[in-house]
């Protein structure tokens, strides 16, 4: 059975939505600043930290995509972008969802790519095991 974990924007996030077009371009950030730690370590770290390669299904780029592994350790990560309401706000989110045909390579940079996305944006991240970590200021 699929797996699920969401990065919710709540108030006091950085964003309040994120498209799946700036998702793919913070995944591109994310491939950058481990480039630049292989390159302060002497090292092709990139390979290791993200060990994928973006695709979409044709007629589906606006819902969803999908990172496929290079390696047969790893499969695929799905994301995609949506909304929720709650009590009478609509919350946005992301969720990444890993397929059955995943593995657990794929579970763990899974959930090292949510804490990254959560962190930075300052989000709520609702992990692949229900449990919740706020990464937002909260009062």
């Amino acid at each position: 059975m699929s797996q699920s974990a969401y990065i919710k924007f709540v108030q006091g996030s950085t964003v309040d939505a994120l498209s799946l077009a700036e998702v793919k371009e913070r995944l591109v950030r994310y491939q950058e600043q481990t480039a630049l730690t292989g390159q302060q370590l002497d090292w092709n770290y990139t390979e290791a930290a993200f060990p994928y390669t973006v695709e979409t299904k044709p007629g589906e780029e606006n819902r969803w995509f999908y990172l496929k592994g290079t390696h047969p350790q790893y499969n695929y990560i799905l994301f995609g972008v949506g909304s929720e309401t709650v009590g009478e706000r609509s919350v946005s989110h992301v969720q990444v969802v890993l397929p059955d045909s995943s593995t657990h390579g794929d579970k763990s940079k899974a959930n090292e790519l949510c804490k990254y996305f959560a962190k930075h944006l300052q989000a709520e991240l609702t992990m692949f095991n229900g449990r919740t970590i706020y990464y937002n200021p909260r009062k």
